[in-house]
């Protein structure tokens, strides 16, 4: 809720764009503020019990020992405690008392967040320090009870282990982004790649049909005339659609969801291909359903490709597309007949089908292909109408 009053909101984006070291430093400068501020003078940590000593130059040095290195608790985590813990044992062994001495809770638990090497060895050092002081308490006359060491020390080290926790805690963040940048990244590569092959691969078979089909008909001007006209048409197309996908991965750029392909445009994609010299028959029944941008276009790609793999595999066979509107979604039917006779030099990826696949299935619809006893092949999807509740 405190983030939505505006002045709150200036201040905190503010803080947040200080470096960490000068966000750190006025925190230890706090602490210290804090450490000498008269009703929290005398209110700290006093381990041995000793007889409370006022306050001189050396007190004053202890205290800001404890907090004024706090302003490098997280790029010099190491320096922090050692300065830290050097000042915590002055106060200690001289009987000071101050409120500073909560820096070194801050200091441990920056340890265990930010120390990156030797951690082992470092909480080795700092048991080994707090024995010598403890030892050296006792020998000072300390009035504490035994117990107190041994419990002061747990909670010394819960500072450490929560510092600890929040590290692994901040690592696994790390960690699960990256993998969630990895796999966004596959699926984008994915996608560019299945948008390509549909945008591309249906223009350039066409003009490869067309232009081996002008190698057959080179005496006749006419014919050369109009094929040569068809593949400057198709390749027009091509750069266009290009244009637009290229569009659509520009993040400068908005994507021309007016212009994506729909069913309407199924019967230049016919045209398209019997320009090509497929001979295609166009089917249509009922009246087409709303069935939304995402879904229309992965009914367009559906005949696309199933054109596009009838002009590489079976050319010049009779192709049949069929469109079955109903209420509830669309049936889209491509068949060729007859045996295959591919274009040579045009190959498949396989991706074609298998992006078809998923585009179909990701809106709920279902995707069939496979080859025909006289030897065609047959694509077959249904695509159903989105919930529109």
């Amino acid at each position: 809720m405190l983030q939505r009053v505006p002045w709150i909101d200036r201040i905190r984006r503010e803080w947040q764009a200080l470096g960490v070291t000068v966000r750190d430093a006025v925190t230890a400068l706090l602490f210290a503020a804090l450490g000498f501020f008269p009703p929290l003078a005398l209110v700290g940590t006093r381990l041995g019990e000793l007889p409370i000593r006022p306050l001189d130059a050396l007190g004053v040095v202890a205290g800001l020992a404890m907090t004024v290195p706090l302003a490098l608790r997280r790029t010099r985590p190491a320096v922090t405690i050692a300065l830290v813990s050097a000042g915590f044992a002055v106060q200690e062994l001289r009987g000071y008392a101050s409120f500073a001495s909560i820096g070194l809770l801050v200091a441990l638990y920056s340890a265990g967040a930010y120390q990156r090497r030797l951690r082992r060895s470092a909480v080795a050092v700092l048991t080994v320090a707090y024995v010598l002081l403890a030892a050296g308490l006792v020998a000072a006359g300390s009035s504490a009870s035994p117990d107190a060491y041994p419990l002061f020390y747990l909670a010394l080290a819960a500072a450490w282990t929560f510092g600890a926790w929040a590290r692994w805690a901040r690592a696994t963040e790390a960690e699960r982004r990256r993998l969630a940048a990895r796999t966004a990244l596959a699926a984008e590569r994915e996608r560019i790649a299945r948008e390509l092959h549909d945008v591309v691969t249906h223009h350039v078979t066409a003009m490869v049909v067309q232009a081996g089909a002008a190698q057959f008909v080179a005496s006749s001007e006419e014919k050369v005339t109009t094929n040569l006209a068809a593949i400057g048409d198709t390749g027009r197309r091509a750069l266009g659609d290009l244009r637009d996908l290229l569009g659509v991965l520009d993040p400068a750029r908005r994507a021309p969801m007016d212009r994506l392909p729909t069913l309407a445009q199924v019967a230049e994609l016919v045209e398209q291909s019997r320009a090509a010299g497929q001979p295609v028959e166009l089917r249509e029944e009922g009246d087409r359903p709303d069935l939304g941008a995402g879904r229309e276009l992965a009914a367009y790609r559906v005949v696309q490709e199933g054109l596009t793999n009838a002009l590489k595999y079976a050319t010049g066979a009779r192709t049949l597309v069929r469109l079955a509107c109903r209420t509830d979604g669309v049936d889209i039917e491509v068949t060729t007949s007859g045996a295959a006779r591919p274009v040579p030099g045009v190959g498949g990826s396989g991706r074609g089908l298998a992006g078809l696949r998923e585009r179909v299935e990701l809106f709920g619809g279902v995707f069939e292909s496979g080859p025909r006893p006289d030897g065609g092949f047959t694509v077959r999807a249904r695509i159903p109408v989105g919930d529109l509740a």
